[in-house]
């Protein structure tokens, strides 16, 4: 079960036997039409119950969470229907709402204006000396009120057909009669319905059945949604919405039933997870809404048959009095609800679907946050898995979901300006579910200086103002820029706008914290990588001009921690997958050597190294210092020649002067080995190769220098003619006119002062001279002494 339900408290379980201790027996039937029930569940977590007692008095209790205390608060001498209690921290005031009538006895009392409903306050304290100090004929819950002396008078609202007491903000919602509504709601031949109060409406089918199935939940995020089911002439088909207030517009699901009883199917019950709304249909299925991103479907878990399930919950009179809590109406109980981590690793792992497998994805990255063991198993998911996912890239979305998730609770409405997904829509259904999405008008907040919840859902009203998607960082520009900055010539490098990007690259690769005890266990070289260090720096300086440019009330400094942390904690995800895919393939660190073959489990390695890659080009990622060196070490030992090859001259595989300094050092020269080196060697471009051909002392490493040393000189030459005669350079005379006048040519330029290898002093006239007639006499078929 997707679901973990901990059972917080339970009349049958904490109240009943106290009352058994004070001779209530009328009082131990908790079947459903007991007198024993909840009305009230306060915000530090105190609830409150009622209780009859020989259908003449009617009791008010109080169950302490903490202390696992009952307390008996007050006694009416009546029979009364009470919808509604609150008690002050003091203990002193105690606010109760009671049925005055019933509808037959209103029905009767057609020429009397009389509200159905009184509210009264009681002070309690002493118990007995009770004084009423007010009471008011309202149809609304009434507030713990510091101040007794000074009791408002103003009616909140004339008359309602539905409302609900947010706990938590303190705050109420409601719905008024023939108004229009702004969501589209029919409310018209509605009956009244109160939604966290202590009226139990599903003792009353005529008044379920009419009654408007509506619930609203806030986040800490400031997420504010409608959630409402609505009725389908369509036998087996449920229709819900989810209103996203702060999105500004709402989700419609219609769900075909397989196999339903007409007398089985319910209301859908929903459910506040703070990150997620649940929309739950006992039997049929749970749908997880994420509310931070509802735009794309692909985030939402849909389950049915044994996932969906349930156990404690088989009826739908379910209320979700706080973030993370459902409420038993019927049965009186409280329990903490919360995703189970292990069920959502499950769900992940045997899922067929990509809809299901990202979702689950995100989900237990934002929903868990940062464990080390959940992300070890996800990890160890994506490494299997990497062939199996046709929609999304799980190495992209596992990266820039967890720097979603670990960057933006630091910082206000950093959630608004950091990518939180590598997919730009979704194109995929969820099977037996049809969505239909449509635009709404964004709330009006008419306060000021608005705090907590109310100032973040202010804020995302703002952003959906100014059209939020466009507002997430994006890579195109940092591409753009990369590319356009790796093709220009060596002595562009050194401008001042340069050696700030290199400095931001050094300032991340100072401030990371991959290389630990462990770091080792995978052998990344701490090298220079001129390519790498170009985008970190590049990303530094783009990410941090964007949040700048939003984020304009956070310090210069702070924002620039904020990108450091950014970019450091990116290099440390890749870092921590390949930890865990060495450890999981059981490699060493010796393992970058040449002079033996690639196991099974190092091409698997090797393998899932390339989909890293492939993710970070994608996404214009940098990786961690040494990682191309390794890959390359890999393609090595695991390729054929040929593949190798072509993984190189497709840019799947980079040559470093790591890997081939190393490879041209160890490897002897057999003739396979001979094949292997001048392949590479051929491959190099123009500085690495004059840095690492000169540690290959091989007759076809000189004839490669020798060509090159050459071409360079006749190219620089162009032009330019012979101006003296040519002085007689060779140490003795070679029979061989063309190469006679080859060298002479050579030696004029050297005294002209054309030298393209100045830094190699051993590439001269003499030795081009004597590579030369090697070759020549090599091709003619003849000895050379």
């Amino acid at each position: 079960m997707l679901l973990r339900l901990v059972p917080e408290f339970e009349l049958r379980r904490d109240v009943v036997p106290w009352l058994a201790e004070r001779g209530c027996a009328a009082a131990l039937d908790t079947s459903e039409n007991s007198a024993l029930y909840v009305v009230n569940v306060e915000r530090n977590g105190k609830i409150i119950y009622t209780w009859k007692e020989n259908q003449r008095n009617t009791h008010i209790g109080l169950y302490d969470l903490q202390t696992k205390q009952n307390e008996h608060l007050y006694m009416f001498e009546k029979n009364l229907h009470i919808i509604s209690c609150s008690i002050n921290n003091e203990r002193t005031l105690l606010a109760v709402s009671f049925c005055q009538y019933t509808e037959e006895e209103r029905a009767t009392q057609l020429l009397q204006s009389v509200s159905k409903y009184l509210t009264l306050l009681i002070e309690i304290h002493p118990i007995n000396n009770v004084r009423v100090l007010k009471a008011v004929d309202s149809c609304v819950r009434v507030q713990v009120i510091q101040k007794s002396g000074q009791l408002p008078r103003a009616k909140v609202v004339d008359d309602l057909v539905w409302a609900q007491w947010d706990m938590m903000e303190q705050r109420l919602f409601y719905i008024v009669p023939k108004l229009e509504s702004h969501l589209d709601i029919a409310v018209n031949d509605t009956q009244l319905k109160l939604v966290n109060f202590g009226y139990d409406y599903c003792q009353d089918q005529d008044v379920a059945s009419k009654s408007l199935n509506l619930q609203v939940f806030t986040s800490k995020a400031g997420g504010l949604c409608v959630c409402c089911s609505q009725v389908s002439n369509i036998p087996h088909e449920i229709i819900y919405s989810i209103y996203f207030l702060h999105k500004g517009y709402n989700k419609t699901f219609t769900v075909s039933l397989e196999r339903a009883e007409s007398h089985q199917l319910k209301e859908v019950a929903f459910m506040n997870l703070d990150y997620y709304v649940a929309a739950y249909l006992p039997g049929q299925f749970l749908h997880l809404l994420n509310i931070q991103h509802p735009d794309m479907l692909c985030y939402s878990l849909f389950l049915t048959g044994e996932d969906a399930r349930i156990d404690t919950l088989q009826n739908c009179s379910i209320q979700s009095p706080w973030v993370s809590a459902v409420l038993d109406c019927n049965a009186g109980s409280l329990y903490d609800v919360s995703i189970s981590d292990s069920a959502l690793l499950q769900l992940l792992q045997k899922s067929k679907r990509d809809c299901e497998r990202l979702a689950a994805l995100h989900c237990a990255l934002l929903y868990f946050q940062y464990t080390e063991d959940l992300e070890m198993q996800i990890i160890r998911w994506i490494s299997e898995n990497l062939s199996t996912c046709h929609s999304f890239d799980p190495i992209q979305e596992f990266i820039i979901a967890s720097l979603y998730c670990r960057m933006c609770p630091e910082t206000q409405n950093l959630d608004k300006l950091l990518p939180y997904t590598s997919l730009h829509d979704w194109i995929g259904a969820v099977p037996g579910v049809i969505c239909a999405t449509d635009i709404i008008s964004l709330p009006v907040l008419e306060f000021q200086n608005s705090k907590g919840f109310w100032e973040k859902l202010n804020s995302n009203l703002e952003s959906v103002k100014y059209a939020e998607p466009h507002l997430h960082y994006h890579s195109k520009v940092l591409r753009r820029e990369w590319r356009n900055l790796s093709e220009e010539r060596e002595e562009r490098r050194t401008t001042a706008y340069l050696r700030n990007i290199f400095e931001n690259a050094k300032k991340v690769l100072s401030h990371l914290d991959t290389w630990d005890s462990e770091a080792r266990l995978v052998p990344l070289f701490e090298e220079e990588d001129y390519q790498q260090q170009l985008l970190m720096g590049l990303m530094v300086a783009q990410l941090k001009d964007h949040l700048m440019r939003h984020l304009q009330y956070v310090g210069k400094k702070k924002i620039e921690q904020i990108v450091l942390d950014y970019v450091a904690n990116l290099l440390n995800l890749v870092h921590r997958i390949m930890k865990e895919v060495w450890r999981r393939y059981q490699l060493h660190s010796c393992i970058f050597c040449f002079d033996e073959r690639g196991s099974a489990a190092e091409f698997a390695v090797f393998h899932i190294m390339s989909r890293i890659l492939e993710a970070a080009n994608g996404m214009c990622m940098p990786l961690p210092p040494g990682f191309h060196t390794l890959h390359l070490g890999l393609g090595v030992r695991c390729l054929p020649l040929h593949t190798l090859l072509h993984y190189i001259d497709n840019g799947l595989l980079q040559l470093t002067e790591t890997c081939v300094r190393k490879l041209l050092k160890d490897l002897d020269d057999t003739e396979q080995n001979e094949k292997l080196k001048f392949s590479i060697v051929m491959r190099l471009p123009e500085a690495l190769g004059q840095k690492v051909r000169q540690y290959w002392n091989h007759p076809i490493n000189a004839n490669l220098i020798a060509r090159k040393h050459v071409k360079l000189l006749l190219e620089k030459l162009g032009n330019r003619q012979c101006s003296r005669p040519i002085p007689e350079r060779l140490s003795f005379p070679v029979e061989f006119l063309p190469l006679n006048y080859l060298t002479n040519m050579l030696a004029e330029i050297e005294n002209q002062g054309v030298q393209p290898y100045e830094k190699q002093d051993h590439v001269n006239v003499r030795f081009v001279e004597e590579t030369a007639l090697k070759h020549t006499m090599t091709l003619l078929g003849l000895k050379y002494s």
